[in-house]
C-alpha cells in the first residue's frame, strides 16, 4: 500500500512541476486536467506525509525503549501508544482515499420522484421530498430546475423529473434511489387513523455528450400543446415536446418551456441520463453476480427508508439508522444521512477489497 503511495506522491510533485511550465499554463486544456489531477492526490499525498512523520517518531521512541533511565523508558512507552494509534487511524484513511473513485461523484443528477402506493397521499409525499431535496441542495449551492412535472389534483406530484447542477451533486445523493416509504394521518382521515403510502426516488448521473451516443435514426419526436399553467400561449403553440428512444422504449416529455427547443434540449438530457443509469445498472448488476453483493447500486425495489411523522421519526432500512429529527429532515437537513451512507458503502468497499 504504501509503495503505491510513494509512486502517487512522485507523480504529484511532477504534476506540481508541469503547473509551472509555461507550455502548460498557456494551455487551458491541459491546465485543467493536470489542475483537478493535482487536487485529486493533494489529500492522499499529505496523509501520506503525516504517516511517515509518524514513523520516524515511533522509531525515536522504540531507541528509548533501551535507555537505562526508567523513567524516560515509561514516557517512551505512553508515546508509543499515542503513536500508533494514530499510525492505525492514518492508515484507515489511506485506505479510504485510496479506493476508486466513484467516475460520476463530480457530476451533477436529473431527479426523478414519482409517487407510487397510497393515492393522493403519495402524491403530497412526492412534494413533501421534492422540497426537502431542493432546500437540501440551496444548502449546499445547487442550482434546482424542474423539466417536467404532473401536479397531483390534492397537491404534490404524481411525477417531477429535475435536474440539480452544482460540484459534487451525485456523490452526496446517489444513495436516495429506492422507495422512500411515510407514515402519516392524511388530513382527509377522519378518524385519525395512519395511512402507509411510498414514492420512488431516482439520482442518475447527468449524462455527458461523452458519456452516451445517440443515433438521431433511432429516435421518434412528436411536438404537442402545452397542457395546464402557463397562458394562452402555452394553449396555442405546440412547444411540448415527448421523445420516444425506439430501441429502449424510453419515452421522456418536456413542456415546462415555452420553446420548443429548450423542451427539446431538457427532454434529451434526461433521456440520456436516464439510458446511462440502465448502462451502470447492467455493470453493477454483473458485479453483483461475480461477488454475490452489491455494494452501493441503490436498487429501486427495494424500501430503502420510513419516514414516520406520529413519532417524528426517520429511519434508513440499509444502515439501521434512526433519527427523531424528522421535522429538519422534511426541512433538508440530510446531510447526516448522506454522509452515514457514504461512510457505510466505503466501509463495505473496504472489506471486499480486503478479501
Amino acid at each position: 500500500m504504501l509503495d503505491k503511495i510513494e509512486e502517487l506522491e512522485r507523480r504529484s510533485l511532477e504534476v506540481e512541476s508541469l503547473l509551472s511550465d509555461p507550455a502548460v499554463m498557456s494551455n487551458q486544456v491541459e491546465f485543467r486536467k493536470l489542475s483537478k489531477e493535482h487536487a485529486e492526490l493533494a489529500p492522499l499525498v499529505e496523509v501520506y506525509r503525516q504517516h511517515r512523520k509518524l514513523q520516524a517518531e515511533i522509531k525515536d521512541n522504540q531507541s528509548l525503549l533501551a535507555e537505562s533511565d526508567p523513567e524516560i523508558r515509561e514516557m517512551a512507552k505512553a508515546e508509543l501508544e499515542e503513536l500508533e494509534q494514530r499510525r492505525t487511524e492514518l492508515e484507515g484513511e489511506i485506505r479510504l482515499l485510496l479506493l476508486p473513485k466513484d467516475p460520476n461523484d463530480d457530476k451533477s443528477v436529473i431527479l426523478e420522484i414519482r409517487a407510487g402506493t397510497g393515492g393522493d397521499e403519495s402524491a403530497l409525499f412526492s412534494g413533501d421530498l421534492f422540497r426537502m431535496y431542493s432546500r437540501f441542495a440551496d444548502a449546499n449551492r445547487w442550482k434546482v430546475e424542474i423539466i417536467s412535472a404532473s401536479e397531483s389534483e390534492r397537491g404534490g406530484f404524481k411525477e417531477v423529473i429535475a435536474s440539480v447542477e452544482g460540484q459534487g451533486v451525485y456523490a452526496k445523493l446517489k444513495y436516495e434511489s429506492g422507495t422512500h416509504r411515510v407514515q402519516r394521518v392524511p388530513e382527509t382521515e377522519a378518524q385519525g387513523r395512519i395511512h402507509t403510502s411510498a414514492c420512488t426516488v431516482a439520482i442518475m448521473p447527468e449524462a455527458e455528450e461523452f458519456d452516451i451516443d445517440i443515433n438521431p435514426a433511432d429516435l421518434k419526436i412528436d411536438v404537442y400543446r402545452s397542457q395546464g399553467a402557463g397562458g394562452q400561449h402555452v394553449n396555442t403553440t405546440d412547444s411540448a415536446v415527448r421523445i420516444t428512444h425506439l430501441p429502449t422504449g424510453i419515452v421522456v416529455a418536456c413542456q415546462e418551456e415555452r420553446s420548443q427547443i429548450k423542451n427539446r434540449s431538457k427532454a434529451m438530457k434526461v433521456l440520456k441520463s436516464r439510458m446511462l443509469d440502465i448502462l451502470h445498472q447492467e455493470q453493477n448488476s454483473r458485479m453483483a453476480a461475480d461477488r454475490k453483493q452489491q455494494v452501493g447500486s441503490g436498487d429501486r425495489s427495494e424500501r430503502i427508508r420510513t419516514y414516520n411523522f406520529p413519532q417524528g421519526r426517520m429511519t434508513d432500512h440499509r444502515i439501521g439508522l434512526t433519527l427523531y429529527r424528522l421535522d429538519s429532515i422534511m426541512a433538508g437537513d440530510i446531510g447526516e444521512i448522506a454522509d452515514s451512507l457514504r461512510a457505510h458503502y466505503q466501509m463495505e468497499a473496504l472489506q471486499d477489497q480486503s478479501q
